[in-house]
């Protein structure tokens, strides 16, 4: 007579599967996909036509460029990267109102009284080659620069945190800085 071969018990073995399991499920993390988070202006009235657009002067617009090579083009002059969060503070804080950086107006804001208040915006344009790296951290500087004036404005006048402020408060400061960031269509220039 044959001798029977002895068999794995295979049992246990569904339960261990399962075990592996639920350990990747725990302890892998998963990527979320990210985006730039941006609130697009309203619609204008459907009476209003492209011609009644008033135009804006070129002392208010900060213009900053990022070629294919992901060099940075500001106001004209090339720039690291790492001086732009700077750049765009002085422009859009405009402190002595310089005759170079943008016109002020005068507005009535909850908590603050009448204030001048900037007619400042950043225009970013990029070209079709830049690296997606470099876009997003032109993008974060320039969002960076706004933030940073409304923190230390929120710490001057309230003395706290700008994220720590009512949403009214908030609101104030946000007036005063508002984020104006206009973003153009990517160029290709150069190249084939």
């Amino acid at each position: 007579m044959a001798k029977k071969v002895p068999e794995i018990p295979g049992s246990s073995l569904a339960d261990i599967a399962f075990m592996l399991l639920i350990f990747f499920l725990v302890t892998t993390t998963m990527d979320v996909d990210s985006g730039l988070e941006r609130r697009l202006p309203p619609m204008p009235p459907e009476e209003q036509e492209d011609d009644d657009t008033p135009p804006i002067k070129e002392r208010n617009v900060f213009v900053v460029l990022v070629n294919a090579n992901n060099q940075l083009l500001v106001e004209g002059e090339i720039t690291n990267i790492d001086n732009l969060r700077d750049k765009a503070k002085e422009f859009m804080a405009n402190p002595y109102n310089e005759e170079t950086l943008p016109e002020k107006q005068m507005k009535e804001v909850d908590f603050f009284g009448p204030v001048e208040v900037t007619k400042g915006v950043i225009s970013l344009r990029n070209d079709v080659g830049t690296q997606y790296g470099t876009y997003i951290a032109v993008q974060n500087e320039l969002v960076g620069a706004i933030n940073d004036l409304r923190e230390d404005l929120a710490k001057q006048k309230f003395g706290k945190s700008f994220t720590k402020l009512d949403r009214d408060q908030q609101n104030a400061i946000k007036d005063i800085y508002p984020s104006r960031i206009s973003e153009a269509e990517p160029k290709k220039v150069g190249g084939n």
